[in-house]
């Protein structure tokens, strides 16, 4: 048993930050690959940070990479794009969704005939979806649509058709809620804008295309699992690139509060818990230790340990519980090496101009 190391007095062998400024690096040294994988709108999104990620990572000596807090699957795509083998998961069944798509998926697009059998409207459908979220989100045709292609998705037999579909529903559902998150109902931050015009039908039909154009053969097998992230084996991962729901300084960071629809959307909600006394129809909170001050710091510890025998890039920003010094002492019980890249990064999501706290230091920091 590895005893739990959440201090060390000496820290003087760690060596200096390397900034980078935001114009320095441009999107077209990022694998061509890269840059058919779609935007999501999506708390946290690493998709503008990619071309730094990338040039940090392609320095690493390494052929395996796990990367066990997927999200939006940017990054896994990328690094799958870079020739690696991935191993991605997640605690969230949508973000799985999609890494089993754009990751796992090597071979499989749905054809015309496929889009045509799983869009056509069955008598069969159940209409749960229309029910439950008449009046919260979307219009009583678009729940309709989604029930009745819900229905027709169980109905194919080759899983990355399953996954293929639901990453194309995913995204259409996305493009249509004002603002992306489903925290909010009504029209308040309708602008107009193309995407708040077009059915959810007529953003699914859009985003097939776009699905199908991010599947490609790297020529490596690549595995996708919904897992949480210590239940994940770390045995042949040469390198573990770790993005964690850390605390931020204000407001939380619950994925589920922001995506319980797709969540549900993604499994039509069997086996979950809906909260009927709450307005938007919210689904119990999953736990996770990094979303909490009391328990963040030795859940770090915690995932530092479990790949101490990969080399670990963890993706972090100054906004975050703990704070940088922290987890240099905590990565130091564990690598013997450390650097630390830095670069200022604003985000966008579910920000304005004057929203201070979307200004942060976004750090790399690298343990070998």
């Amino acid at each position: 048993m590895i005893e739990s190391c959440v201090t060390v007095p000496n820290l003087a062998s760690i060596s200096p930050r390397r900034v980078v400024n935001d114009s320095s690096i441009e999107m077209s040294s990022l694998p061509e690959r890269v840059k058919d994988f779609p935007q999501f709108r999506y708390m946290g999104s690493k998709r503008k940070l990619l071309p730094w990620i990338h040039k940090i990572l392609s320095g690493l000596d390494f052929d395996t990479v796990a990367d066990p807090f997927v999200g939006s699957g940017c990054v896994a795509y990328m690094l799958k794009a870079m020739g690696k083998r991935v191993f991605a998961s997640d605690f969230l069944n949508f973000s799985v969704t999609l890494a089993k798509a754009s990751i796992e998926n090597s071979y499989c697009r749905l054809d015309q005939a496929t889009v045509r059998k799983i869009c056509r409207s069955s008598k069969k459908a159940p209409s749960f979806i229309e029910r439950t979220f008449s009046g919260v989100f979307y219009s009583k045709e678009d729940l309709r649509f989604l029930d009745q292609i819900c229905h027709n998705i169980e109905v194919l037999a080759d899983p990355y058709e399953q996954a293929l579909a639901r990453a194309a529903l995913i995204r259409s559902c996305l493009k249509k809620q004002p603002r992306g998150v489903f925290t909010i109902t009504g029209n308040r931050y309708d602008d107009g804008r193309r995407d708040l015009k077009l059915s959810i039908e007529e953003h699914f039909y859009e985003q097939i295309e776009t699905i199908n154009n991010v599947v490609f053969d790297n020529g490596r097998t690549h595995s996708v699992q919904r897992s949480d992230v210590f239940e994940a084996s770390p045995k042949g991962i040469d390198l573990v690139y770790l993005d964690p729901p850390y605390v931020p300084r204000s407001d939380d960071n619950c994925y589920v509060k922001r995506y319980h629809f797709l969540e549900g959307l993604s499994c039509y909600w069997n086996g979950l818990s809906i909260m009927e006394e709450t307005k938007v129809k919210k689904i119990r909170k999953m736990f996770t230790p990094f979303s909490y001050r009391h328990s963040a710091l030795a859940a770090f510890d915690r995932l530092f340990c479990l790949y101490r025998n990969s080399t670990i890039v963890l993706s972090y920003s100054s906004n975050g519980f703990p704070d940088l010094d922290e987890l240099r002492r905590l990565l130091r019980c564990y690598k013997r090496n450390i650097e630390i890249h830095e670069k200022s990064h604003r985000y966008h999501f579910g920000t304005h101009k004057s929203v201070t706290r979307a200004n942060v230091r976004e750090y790399l920091i690298v343990g070998t």
